[in-house]
């Protein structure tokens, strides 16, 4: 099987001018963990859960919810994406996106097609799978 059978297509991803405080909402909202970021259809970062607390020193000085907030409203995606991004392709295989995920310890894998985001497979997405293997392996065994 391929990635494309298992990635989300239906990606949220953010601006490179984007605020980050916009990007804490949604992870919030939306209990999103990760967004690529992109300039018109090309990916040119990533950033996640982990790289917005890096950002948000004042939550961690014992800041309100208010002053941390006006604070990732100064800073854009920009300043704190990570650009060296590992990606995959739509044919790439599941269980080699699955090892890439493993290995490099990394939560997701932008999907890419000529440099263009079209899809994220994540940590979900491979248990999701690997779940719905089980239940059909399981469900064959018993007939």
């Amino acid at each position: 099987m391929k990635v494309r059978e298992i990635m989300t297509t239906e990606v949220v991803a953010l601006k490179v001018d984007d605020e980050l405080s916009l990007a804490s909402d949604i992870m919030t909202l939306g209990r999103i963990r990760h967004f690529p970021v992109v300039e018109g259809e090309q990916l040119v970062g990533i950033i996640s859960q982990r790289d917005l607390f890096k950002a948000s020193i004042a939550s961690v000085m014992g800041h309100d919810y208010k002053e941390t907030r006006d604070h990732l409203k100064t800073v854009t995606i920009k300043e704190v994406m990570v650009t060296d991004v590992i990606t995959v392709g739509p044919n790439t295989g599941i269980h080699e996106a699955g090892m890439i995920i493993i290995e490099k310890k990394i939560g997701c894998l932008p999907v890419v097609l000529d440099g263009d985001l079209v899809g994220i497979v994540t940590e979900t997405d491979m248990l999701r799978f690997c779940v719905s293997c089980h239940q059909n392996e399981t469900a064959s065994h018993s007939k």
